[in-house]
């Protein structure tokens, strides 16, 4: 499976069924072009093969366990020290390193979890991501991989909301529903832009901005983006057709005159190389 075929995929239909682990390797090879997907595919089947046979008993129980095992034994922890590296966004990272950001460490739970038998999927609340197992009476247990695989209830994942967002937040059952899978690599790429922003990483930045322009392709402002981030990147040749393609889609939006100007910088500096 190509990367590109697998946003262009997600881009007609969110829910398409993907394997999230595959593509989340398939975006860090793009960053650590000899990584070997395959490889840590086989990592994950390990880990998933030594937690199957300790899965029994009620769904409490064996969400337990997989917490247990990743979190406890496995040494799996959320990178609070250095929060926005990009490393913690990369899953072949994440497994080397055994630290890593809410959604990658939920991605990881989803990806053993699933393999092992038990039902996992990730739940994007907002300003962080959480995980849930869930069975088929419909009963689910929710549980926050980024510290240690705690239980959380309603009440504790509304507390968590506000901490982080000083927004009041209702953990409704539509808020707390599976993510899918078209969200849940769109929130990967951006955690990932933000973090080579923060950085100052504007090359890096614009690598993961075009892998958001195929997983959105009718969003104008992600061919904003790219063509911005083109130019701080010094590839303004790269850039004009991603700006003019924004302007000619929102020739009214707020940002068009600073876009223009920008489009203008990005023209006269392919005008010197002519």
């Amino acid at each position: 499976m190509k990367l590109s075929d697998a946003l262009t995929a997600l881009a007609e239909n969110p829910n398409h069924p993907v394997d999230l682990a595959r593509v989340a390797l398939l975006i860090a090879r793009d960053a650590y072009s000899q990584m070997s997907p395959r490889a840590y595919l086989r990592r994950i089947d390990r880990l998933a093969a030594e937690l199957r046979p300790r899965l029994t008993g009620s769904l409490t129980a064996r969400t337990a366990e997989l917490c247990t095992f990743l979190f406890d034994e496995s040494g799996f922890a959320g990178n609070s020290a250095h929060y926005y590296d990009p490393r913690n966004s990369y899953l072949n990272k994440v497994l080397d390193r055994h630290v890593g950001l809410p959604i990658t460490l939920s991605l990881l739970a989803v990806a053993v979890g699933t393999r092992a038998g038990l039902n996992v999927v990730g739940v994007a609340l907002p300003g962080h991501f959480v995980a849930k197992a869930v069975d088929d009476s419909g009963r689910e247990v929710i549980f926050d991989p980024f510290n240690g695989g705690q239980f959380l209830d309603t009440d504790a994942c509304e507390a968590v909301v506000s901490a982080i967002t000083g927004q009041q937040f209702e953990a409704t059952p539509e808020a707390l529903a599976a993510t899918p899978p078209g969200a849940f690599v769109l929130r990967m790429l951006n955690n990932l832009k933000t973090a080579y922003i923060a950085d100052r990483s504007h090359l890096r930045a614009a690598r993961v901005a075009r892998r958001l322009t195929q997983l959105l392709p009718h969003d104008p402002d992600q061919r904003r983006d790219l063509g911005l981030l083109l130019v701080q990147a010094d590839r303004c040749g790269a850039a004009v057709n991603h700006l003019r393609h924004y302007l000619a889609a929102a020739p009214d939006a707020d940002d068009a005159p600073e876009v223009r100007k920008l489009l203008s910088r990005a023209l006269s500096d392919v005008a010197k190389w002519n």
